[in-house]
């Protein structure tokens, strides 16, 4: 075991080559490989290193910003140099580099930024891990956002990367340094946060200044690689989100057998804003995934699953779990597991508890009027029919399903009825 621990804080070799080069045909791309100067453990002296390790800490890795090279391809035009944001970190931007940071460091950083560039019109944070978002929430403030969007899933949150949209101020921080982190990354930082964030030694504190202007990457393209086991690989565009304003959105209806069907109630104002705030957020969800949002905040996250309705029961245990843990935490000062496990020890009257998992089954784990999102079309109207059982009001989806139908005629028998609108496209992320 403490070989084991050795491994994770141990930065392996890194054999790849300082630059890369990437030919599309007569079209050429080149990279630069990133790395940070930091201080040797054994002799104090400044090296420059690059990732970590990979994935796990037996591999190795590295990061390359791309430097040069303008790729036009089928009259579609792919992002271009210039643009780094977690490709061009350098030690300026590198506040504190803590353990120093491996790959999954970088990639949920990453797609933090993917999901946040479509949240930039107010205070958002971002909670990422496995590259999978915890908790995303908007709010009047940063403070309020992170609260929001640690508090979502606590559980999940431990060890996370945070992402901020606006400067950090010292409340952030402070509510920050209570919590154990990975990575923090925000445009920058106020008088003052640094000093309370560096108090945790392994946090890597990172300045992002473009952050500021992620609204421009909305519509750029980048060229998405897959390798295979064989040595080969998978080429694909990057996607592009055509969902920016409520007005995108099209009408749930649909034709069966010469019946048309379309849901009955419309999606009210509060409605619009959780959809597009789902949707946005469903952009860095792995799939199948189902989410369930509320007033601007993520309330129950499913992912990765094989079947549609298993995803969304996931997702609905989940809310529950994390209203409850919430309410625990915010109640006693203790995760509900915390609780629970010293109840079983007897040092705990096991009444509060009841009432704890009494107040989350009244309030359905926080569902009864969100909004329910999934990054693909229902198969079959039983995984809308488990968040129709919660109580929510609204539903995305993209649509164009064999069984459209019957997804429909689900929203319109419900008791209230349930509004729906159709994306006209999936978000597959795998």
């Amino acid at each position: 075991m403490s070989d084991l621990k050795k491994m994770y804080r141990t930065i392996m070799d890194d054999n790849f080559p300082d630059e890369l080069t990437i030919r599309f045909g007569n079209q050429t791309l080149a990279y630069r490989k990133r790395a940070w100067k930091i201080s040797d453990e054994k002799t104090g002296e400044l090296i420059e290193k690059g990732l970590r390790y990979g994935e796990n800490p037996d591999q190795q890795a590295a990061l390359y910003e791309l430097v040069n090279g303008n790729l036009v391809l089928g009259g579609c035009s792919y992002i271009e140099p210039g643009n780094g944001l977690v490709s061009s970190i350098n030690e300026a931007e590198m506040l504190q580099a803590g353990k120093h940071p491996g790959k999954t460091n970088l990639t949920d950083l990453d797609n933090a930024l993917n999901i946040l560039k479509f949240l930039s019109d107010r205070p958002a944070a971002a909670i990422l891990k496995h590259n999978n978002p915890c908790g995303v929430a908007y709010g009047d403030t940063v403070a309020q956002a992170y609260d929001k969007a640690n508090m979502s899933d606590r559980i999940a949150a431990f060890g996370g990367c945070l992402v901020v949209n606006r400067p950090m101020d010292r409340e952030t921080a402070s509510m920050v340094s209570g919590n154990y982190l990975e990575v923090v990354a925000a445009p920058d930082y106020e008088e003052g946060a640094i000093e309370l964030l560096a108090k945790r030694k392994n946090l890597r504190i990172v300045r992002i200044e473009k952050i500021g202007q992620l609204e421009r990457y909305r519509t750029s393209r980048f060229v998405d690689f897959k390798s295979l086991i064989d040595g080969g690989l998978i080429v694909q565009q990057s996607p592009v989100n055509r969902i920016m304003t409520k007005d995108d959105f099209l009408p749930a209806r649909t034709t069966y057998q010469g019946r048309d069907y379309e849901t009955e109630r419309r999606p009210t104002a509060q409605e619009y804003d959780d959809m597009l705030f789902g949707w946005n957020v469903e952009q860095g969800i792995t799939s199948n995934s189902v989410i369930f949002v509320k007033d601007g905040v993520t309330i129950g996250i499913g992912t990765g699953e094989q079947d549609r309705v298993g995803v969304a029961e996931i997702a609905v245990f989940k809310a529950y779990t994390k209203f409850a843990d919430a309410l625990c935490f915010r109640t006693y000062g203790v995760p509900y597991k915390t609780y629970e496990l010293e109840v079983s020890q007897g040092k705990r009257d096991i009444a509060p508890l009841r009432e704890i998992d009494e107040e989350t089954s009244q309030n359905k784990g926080g569902l009864i009027g969100s909004v329910m999102v999934s990054d693909a079309f229902f198969p079959f109207r039983d995984g809308l029919d488990a968040g129709i059982k919660q109580g929510v009001a609204a539903v995305v989806q993209p649509g164009g399903s064999e069984r459209d139908y019957e997804v429909i005629g689900a929203c319109n028998e419900a008791d209230p009825k349930v509004a729906m609108v159709f994306t006209g496209q999936r978000a597959f992320r795998h």
